[in-house]
């Protein structure tokens, strides 16, 4: 499909002063004399300024790259992301057309299309308010017939219930996104019929709906002071990569005639990263550690955030219902059973297990109904997997010198990469 610039162009494009900062930490991310890396998030950042892609805008984020306009001109008539005509001046419409959204009426909101904005794609409606266009799958099958209005989804929808959206959109509205039929996200409109544990800790909406309307950047141009700025990928202090480049250059000197200086033959070791070291310490030495491969030393930034760590490698007791098992300290002998060999027992709840207390398969054998019950309950992230594995039959069998036939796959190692 040949895709032209619009005939009718504004006279200059400019981002916001926030835009044209997000902007600039953009093309940090990126070494130097490869700035034309950032050309498609610039691109996309001036789209969601003036709703559509302008030559004035095009050739401003191409100055600012170094690039020739055509070469920008290139990437944004190959994505069909970039709307190279006007939009809607308070709404784009995307209708998904692709087989899901097809069979479960996306005709009919493409019907609701022409009806109400236009009878073509790509044209403004009466009142310059909306515009509209097919396009090929946007990824929420389970949630069919969708379409993308602005950066947000609105799914499960009907012929009905679209118009009344386009209604709400031209008086000025702007309608929660996400299912319209009353279910949450993408699970079974009566609820979670599995995995219930987590229908617990909900917000009003979904976490992608939810965002949407805390920021307020719901079918809106962005101006770019919708969220604080960041940019992570510089150094420890959040600087871009130019500036922390230049001021570890400056500072080498200092730095290579530290390392150069005597120390006490007490000091510990730069490798010795069992000991915490104070927050200060820690932001400075995030990237030494990450070389070192020590990724939860890396990670915190305080040491308060390595407690946590610690914490959190605990295994957590949970109450509930049953009796708690018989545990040990520690595997006797100093060597445990291979818990892997039960079916259901991967590496990381082996480990649980451990934590637990748990080492061997005479331990798990002799659980009753009130102590499965109890481990059933705290395996944090595992919940009721003994007795939907049945953890305690395997057990049995291994303990008594026998092999199942998950435990003879485990043996030949065609299970778990040892």
């Amino acid at each position: 499909m040949l895709r032209r610039l619009h005939s009718e162009q504004p006279a200059s494009f400019a981002f916001t002063p926030d835009n044209q900062a997000w902007a600039e930490a953009q093309i940090t991310k990126y070494p130097e004399g490869r700035q034309a890396s950032a050309i498609i998030p610039l691109l996309w950042r001036a789209q969601e300024q003036e709703g559509w892609l302008t030559r004035p805008a095009i050739e401003a984020v191409a100055d600012m790259l170094g690039m020739a306009y055509m070469r920008a001109l290139e990437v944004a008539s190959f994505y069909f992301m970039f709307q190279l005509q006007p939009v809607g001046s308070v709404a784009h419409i995307q209708i998904c057309g692709t087989t899901s959204c097809m069979i479960c009426g996306a005709e009919d909101l493409v019907a609701v299309c022409k009806e109400k904005i236009a009878a073509k794609p790509h044209t403004l409606s009466a009142d310059g308010k909306l515009s509209w266009e097919e396009v090929e799958c946007l990824g929420a099958c389970a949630n069919a017939p969708m379409a993308q209005i602005g950066k947000d989804y609105y799914e499960d929808l009907t012929a009905e219930r679209f118009g009344e959206i386009l209604d709400e959109l031209v008086a000025g509205k702007v309608p929660v996104p996400g299912p319209q039929n009353g279910r949450y996200a993408a699970e079974p409109k009566s609820g979670l019929t599995s995995l219930t544990d987590f229908e617990s800790g909900r917000h009003e909406y979904n976490a992608s709906v939810q965002l949407a309307t805390d920021i307020g950047d719901t079918v809106k141009r962005i101006d770019g002071t919708e969220v604080p700025l960041l940019h992570p990928w510089g150094d420890a202090g959040g600087r871009p990569q130019s500036q922390a480049k230049a001021a570890n250059e400056a500072v080498a000197p200092s730095r290579a005639a530290a390392e150069a200086a005597p120390k006490p033959a007490d000091a510990p070791k730069p490798e010795d990263t069992s000991v915490i070291k104070p927050s200060t310490e820690l932001a400075g030495e995030a990237e030494l550690a990450a070389r070192k491969g020590t990724w939860k030393y890396a990670k915190a930034t305080t040491a308060q955030q390595v407690e946590k760590e610690d914490a959190a490698s605990a295994a957590p007791v949970a109450e509930g219902p049953g009796t708690k098992p018989e545990t040990l300290s520690e595997a006797r002998d100093g060597k445990g059973d291979d818990l892997k060999r039960i079916k259901g027992i991967g590496p990381k709840l082996a480990a649980l297990c451990n934590r637990l207390g748990f080492f061997h398969f005479d331990q798990i054998a002799n659980w009753t109904a009130d102590e499965v019950a109890w481990v059933d309950q705290n395996l944090e992230g595992f919940k009721g997997r003994v007795t939907r594995d049945n953890w305690v039959e395997q057990a049995k069998t291994l303990a008594s010198g026998g092999e199942t036939e998950f435990s003879a796959r485990v043996k030949k190692g065609d299970v778990y990469d040892k």
